[in-house]
């Protein structure tokens, strides 16, 4: 059944969408607690893994007979209510909010993807980016369901694809099935994935996207990252291992490696993707980040009068350099919280302002001053243009930009959404020519070596590829890459609507 709600769904990415910095990838979620509010558990846990995922949100739910699934575009809070919440009754859960990667942002590539099939129904949530959609597309389309024409998926990502070939197990379980597909695919996946009474998760051998494993009294709770395990009350465990799958049912949890590890987490995941407050691979993310910024203060000093974040991500850097350099730390910027994500798209005239719509400037605090401005990082420049012109107008005498990461030279193939390198400003320009283009009097970023120091793992650890250029997992050919590879004439009379469903096999 469905139900129609206000609104168009529809969200914009950021003020100007031509300005995009680093896009979140996405958050995953699963519980399995008998006796527990599964819903209520993963909406909450969801709650905190919003910054990982901000186009649409879904939940699955099954009382071990049937899978319920309520999915929309929107931020949680706008999907969910609570009489959808109480409908929501079983003891196993999923839940996913997403930052598309692979597949337009529309309704039929909201997660959790669902596949009811006569041996039992799959519901599956997905963080990451596969890099062989094209394989796993012919693997599909030789399925006996399609290849006699009984059935073609309407999403058009990654994650559907997946969902189908593990749905086709007719003569072997799940588990089985999940042994034979998870070794065929390639690239970033932190997955959670369910049955009608049994709930899976598996990590790719690189490990490049964070997952862990927390206890509640009466069950078991996945979660990409540890800070959504405190937010319901679930103890960290540890991580999931790069190559395990992970099965949670009534006789208990059970763990099965299906390809040996090969650690390549994400290091930026420690520069902004993460909350500050998680743990990944045993350091503190707001740890590292105010390393950095001690690191960018020993790198690159400057005689200034003030050091100044731009909010939210280029807190715990500042106050690194700040401690470091014995500079005063202030905050210069005023941040409006209610815009990040919009339903209204703002005209040529607002979207002129820029970042005046998000951003304004304490004049007293920088007037005549010569400020430190510390962000995570810089893509094509246009933010930090329109920061470092608003604070000369604001009075500042002088404006030095410290990055806490290296210049993204390379676009990112394993679930961060980054532009396209033609368009990396770092990938044309020297340090110096960037800081001309920016109008900083001067620019400086972290060296490689420094990053990744203050993660304290080991650089053959580390996915740097942003960066530099090595990518962990072999790329295909390009053409066989691409967010919207799999975009077919997606003509539905949902796309673009707002039309959360509760699918009921």
């Amino acid at each position: 059944m469905s139900r129609r709600k206000g609104g168009d769904g529809r969200l914009t990415a950021a003020l100007d969408p031509h300005d995009q910095g680093p896009q979140d990838h996405c958050g995953v979620f699963g519980v399995w607690a008998p006796g527990e509010d599964v819903a209520k558990l993963t909406y909450f846990g969801l709650y905190a893994l919003q910054h990982r995922g901000q186009e649409s949100a879904g939940i699955a739910v099954s009382n071990g007979r049937q899978i319920l699934v309520y999915k929309d575009m929107g931020l949680v809070s706008q999907v969910f209510d609570e009489p959808t919440l109480e409908s929501l009754k079983g003891h196993v859960a999923i839940g996913h909010a997403r930052y598309s990667t692979t597949g337009a942002s529309v309704w039929e590539n909201a997660q959790p993807i669902f596949k009811p099939t006569p041996d039992g129904s799959v519901a599956l949530g997905h963080n990451g980016n596969l890099i062989n959609v094209a394989e796993m597309r012919s693997a599909v389309e030789a399925l006996p369901e399609h290849s006699e024409g009984r059935h073609a998926p309407v999403s058009t990502n990654d994650t559907s694809l997946l969902t189908e070939l593990l749905a086709y197990h007719p003569d072997s379980s799940l588990e089985a099935r999940a042994l034979e597909v998870l070794p065929t695919i390639s690239g970033a996946f932190s997955l959670v994935w369910m049955n009608e009474d049994t709930l899976f998760a598996a990590r790719d051998p690189q490990g490049i996207r964070p997952l862990v494993l927390g206890r509640l009294d009466r069950g078991w709770v996945i979660a990409s990252e540890d800070a959504a395990l405190a937010t319901v009350g679930a103890s960290v465990v540890r991580e999931v291992e790069p190559g395990e799958m992970i099965i949670i049912d009534e006789s208990g949890l059970r763990s099965v490696r299906f390809a040996e590890a090969d650690r390549k987490g994400c290091v930026f995941e420690y520069v902004y993707l993460a909350r500050p407050d998680a743990n990944i691979a045993g350091r503190n993310v707001h740890e590292s980040r105010v390393e950095m910024g001690r690191e960018l203060a020993r790198e690159f000093p400057v005689d200034a009068d003030l050091v100044i974040p731009v909010p939210e991500s280029g807190i715990p850097a500042a106050t690194g350099y700040a401690l470091e350099s014995g500079l005063p730390f202030g905050q210069a910027f005023v941040k409006n919280g209610y815009v990040g994500r919009t339903f209204i798209q703002p005209s040529q005239t607002l979207r002129q302002l820029g970042i005046r719509l998000k951003l304004n400037v304490l004049e007293h605090m920088v007037r005549g001053k010569k400020v430190v401005v510390v962000d995570d990082s810089i893509v094509r420049g246009n933010t930090q243009r329109a920061q470092v012109r608003m604070l000369r107008e604001a009075g500042a005498l002088e404006v030095h930009v410290r990055i806490s990461s290296p210049p993204v030279k390379w676009p990112c193939f394993y679930g961060i959404d980054f532009a396209t390198r033609a368009e990396l400003i770092a990938n044309g320009l020297s340090v110096d020519e960037i800081a001309a283009s920016v109008g900083a009097d001067s620019l400086g970023y972290i060296s490689l070596d420094g990053m990744i120091s203050a993660t304290r793992q080991e650089r053959t650890a580390l996915c740097t590829a942003c960066f530099t250029g090595e990518y962990p997992v072999e790329l295909p050919d390009e053409s066989m890459l691409g967010k919207h590879l799999l975009e077919v004439s997606l003509q539905s009379p949902t796309a673009g609507k707002a039309l959360p469903v509760l699918n009921n096999p």
